[in-house]
C-alpha cells in the first residue's frame, strides 16, 4: 500500500481546488468583474488549511485497495475543504468571530470593506450577508467537484457524502442550542463533539475513500472503530487549543471559545469537578471578554484541563488498537494522521 507522502498530497489538492476554481471564473465570467472578488474570498479561505478530510479520504480509499496515483481521488478528496470552507464560514458568523487562520473573518473582511469604500446601507449587514452567500457557494462547490471528479459515483459514496453534510449540520445546531442553556454535562458535550467534529472530520472521510475504492461493509464498520475515538480526540485537542492556544500559531485569539460561551467537554469538566463557587464563576463569566484569565485558571485549577488531556491519550489508545483490525499496511497509512490530528498545536 504504497502513497505519496501527505504533504505531496496536500500539494495535488490544493492544485485541484485551483483548478476547479478556474473553471468557476470562466463559468462566471459573463456575470461581469463584480464576481472577482467573492470568487477570489472563497479561494482565499480554503488557503493553508490541514486539509485533514482529503486526507483521511485518500487515507479510506487506500485502506479499501485504492490506486494510490488515482488523479481522481484528488478532485473527490478536494471537494471536501469546500465542505469545511462553508461551515466554518457560516461558524465565524454564528460565533460572530472576528478572525480565521490569523486573517479577518469573511464577514468582519466585507463589513470592512464596505465601510472602508463608504458604500449605502449598514456595514454589519452586508458582512453577514456576503458570508452566508459564500458559504453557499462552496456547499455547492463541494458537491460540484465531487461529482466531476471522474470517479464512478456509487450509491454509498454518495450516502457517505451526504451523511456528512447532514451531521456537520445537525452537530452544528446541538452545539448552538447548547449555547442556550445555562450549563452542559459532559456526556451532551460529547454529544456535540461526535457530530459536529468526529463523524464529520474523520469518520464520514474515511467511509467516502472507501466506499469509492469498493470497500464492503465490514471494512466500513472498522473504520468507524477507528474513526470515532479518533476523531473525539480531534476535537478535544481543538477544545483544548481553544483555551490554552497560542494565537501565533492557531491564527485566534487566545481564549476565544470562553469569551464565545462554548459549552465544550473542557467546561463541562470544569463544572463537574469544581465547587459550588468555580460553577457561579462558570455562570457569571463565560461568554464574556473579562472572564479569560480567570476561567482559564478555572479549567487548570479543577483539573479539567488534566482529565481532557487523559481523555485525548485514552480515545488515541483506543483508535490505535483499533487499527490492528484494518488490512495490512493500514496503519502505515492511518497512523500518521491520528498523530497529526491530535498532537498538534493549531
Amino acid at each position: 500500500m504504497t502513497a505519496p507522502t501527505d504533504d505531496a498530497f496536500r500539494t495535488r489538492v490544493d492544485a485541484a481546488l485551483t483548478e476547479f476554481v478556474d473553471r468557476q471564473r470562466r463559468v462566471l465570467v459573463d456575470l461581469g468583474p463584480d464576481l472577482d472578488e467573492f470568487v477570489s474570498a472563497a479561494v482565499d479561505f480554503v488557503r493553508g488549511g490541514k486539509r485533514l478530510r482529503p486526507l483521511f479520504c485518500r487515507a479510506g480509499w487506500l485502506v479499501a485497495g485504492g490506486d494510490p496515483n488515482d488523479a481522481r481521488l484528488v478532485h473527490a478528496a478536494a471537494a471536501l475543504e469546500w465542505l469545511q470552507g462553508s461551515a466554518l464560514v457560516h461558524d465565524d458568523l454564528m460565533d460572530d468571530s472576528d478572525t480565521r487562520r490569523g486573517r479577518p473573518s469573511v464577514h468582519r473582511d466585507f463589513e470592512a470593506k464596505h465601510r472602508d469604500a463608504a458604500l449605502v446601507g449598514d456595514p454589519e449587514r452586508h458582512g453577514a450577508a456576503v458570508a452566508v452567500l459564500l458559504g453557499d457557494l462552496m456547499l455547492s462547490w463541494a458537491e460540484e467537484q465531487f461529482r466531476s471528479s471522474g470517479l464512478p459515483r456509487t450509491s454509498e459514496a454518495l450516502r457517505f457524502l451526504d451523511l456528512c453534510k447532514t451531521e456537520v449540520v445537525a452537530g452544528q445546531y446541538l452545539d448552538v442550542l447548547a449555547q442556550t442553556r445555562p450549563s452542559v454535562g459532559v456526556e451532551e458535550a460529547m454529544r456535540v463533539v461526535r457530530y459536529k467534529s468526529a463523524k464529520y472530520t474523520v469518520e464520514r472521510p474515511l467511509h467516502l475513500g472507501a466506499a469509492l475504492a469498493g470497500a464492503d461493509d465490514a471494512l466500513i464498520a472498522a473504520l468507524t472503530d477507528v474513526a470515532i475515538p479518533l476523531g473525539e480526540a480531534f476535537q478535544l485537542r481543538d477544545d483544548v487549543l481553544g483555551v490554552f492556544g497560542d494565537p501565533g500559531v492557531t491564527g485566534k485569539p487566545a481564549g476565544d471559545d470562553l469569551r464565545e460561551g462554548k459549552r465544550t467537554v473542557l467546561i463541562a469538566r470544569a463544572a463537574e469537578l469544581g465547587t459550588d463557587i468555580d460553577r457561579e464563576l462558570l455562570a457569571r463569566a463565560l461568554g464574556t471578554t473579562g472572564g479569560v484569565d480567570e476561567l482559564r485558571d478555572l479549567v487548570e485549577r479543577t483539573g479539567s484541563l488534566a482529565t481532557v488531556e487523559a481523555d485525548i491519550e485514552r480515545l488515541e489508545r483506543q483508535a490505535d488498537a483499533a487499527l490492528n483490525a484494518l488490512p495490512p499496511g493500514s496503519r502505515d497509512v492511518l497512523e500518521p494522521l491520528l498523530l497529526t490530528a491530535t498532537r498538534r498545536s493549531r
